[in-house]
């Protein structure tokens, strides 16, 4: 029997089945299954194997710096944001339909957490996504731009279903970055392929950030046509297990006060003009100060000795 049933189960590429079938005969023997129970157990066991290698084989192509879930994330701390905010964006018409979100907020608030589980709930239905930061991203296409090869560079980011571009905002760009970064939301947008963004400056802050005001509002007004900007508060969750006192400034932190290796200042602090000069006191301290003396190539009161006068001494 099992000479019989392998090659044809190879034949149909089905490696899970081949695998698991003679397990299941037995257990249907014991169990006493219907052929009906046996064949449907087994074509639902060679559908999960499929399911599960496509979705491991999506995730390394999607190059996640780390994989999150949506059940991984604490809505505790967030005053609006809740589960059922983003409901509509883990379901399969947030990708056919085109949807797209900006998630906005400090560092820590967790917005490339919900970016990537999104995508990942997206790929458990049945897509693919690719995520990027936003200075990759830029760096790529415009090093192409500049080769010639911008067409084939931007096919990598029009192509997947979902696109997560990560810390909009973060870094400085070169002058083009409003340029390549229209050119992909533009392209993604004719399609109607999803997009999620995070940043932590507002988008109309985008201008600046992209070095081109009016791009970066096409570039926004494209996102938000059929999509959503949510706002992320509350602590940061990589500093939420420090003692709320220790990131504020002390009581005795006041404006102007520096300190080097855990010194304090001076009360009085001196202006320090030369690696060699000493205060010894206020004349030669207006001595070191006094302009150029006519004929002479070095400050005043510089380069030269003098004997110290006691009059020269404070007190």
């Amino acid at each position: 029997m099992t000479s019989d049933l392998d090659p044809l189960l190879k034949r149909l590429h089905l490696a899970n089945a081949r695998r698991v079938w003679s397990d299941l005969c037995q257990r249907a023997e014991k169990e006493e299954w219907s052929y009906e129970t046996l064949l449907q157990t087994l074509f639902a066991e060679e559908v999960a194997h499929r399911r599960g290698t496509r979705l491991a084989r999506a995730v390394r192509a999607a190059a996640f710096p780390f994989l999150r879930t949506i059940d991984e994330f604490n809505f505790t701390y967030q005053s609006t944001l809740r589960l059922t905010t983003i409901g509509s964006l883990l379901t399969p018409d947030f990708v056919t339909e085109g949807h797209a979100v900006i998630f906005e907020g400090k560092p820590g608030r967790g917005k490339t957490h919900l970016a990537i589980a999104i995508a990942y709930r997206a790929m458990q239905n049945g897509f693919d996504a690719l995520f990027t930061t936003a200075a990759e991203l830029i760096d790529e296409l415009s090093v192409a731009g500049r080769e010639g090869r911008m067409r084939e560079a931007l096919a990598r980011f029009i192509r997947p279903h979902v696109l997560v571009v990560d810390e909009v905002g973060y870094l400085g760009y070169g002058d083009d970055a409003a340029n390549v970064l229209y050119h992909v939301v533009n392209d993604r947008h004719i399609r109607r392929r999803s997009m999620i963004f995070t940043t932590n400056k507002a988008p109309k802050s985008w201008g600046a950030v992209l070095h081109d005001d009016d791009l970066a509002e096409a570039i926004v007004d494209r996102i938000l046509e059929r999509g959503r900007l949510l706002k992320l508060d509350g602590p940061s969750v990589r500093t939420k297990h420090l003692p709320e006192g220790d990131l504020q400034l002390d009581a005795q932190d006041v404006p102007g006060d520096r300190r080097v290796s855990g010194k304090r200042a001076a009360e009085f602090p001196e202006r320090t003009l030369g690696a060699a000069w000493t205060p010894i006191g206020p004349r030669f301290a207006y001595s070191l100060l006094a302009p150029l003396s006519p004929g002479r190539g070095e400050h005043a009161g510089l380069g030269t000795t003098r004997a110290a006068d006691p009059s020269d001494r404070l007190g």
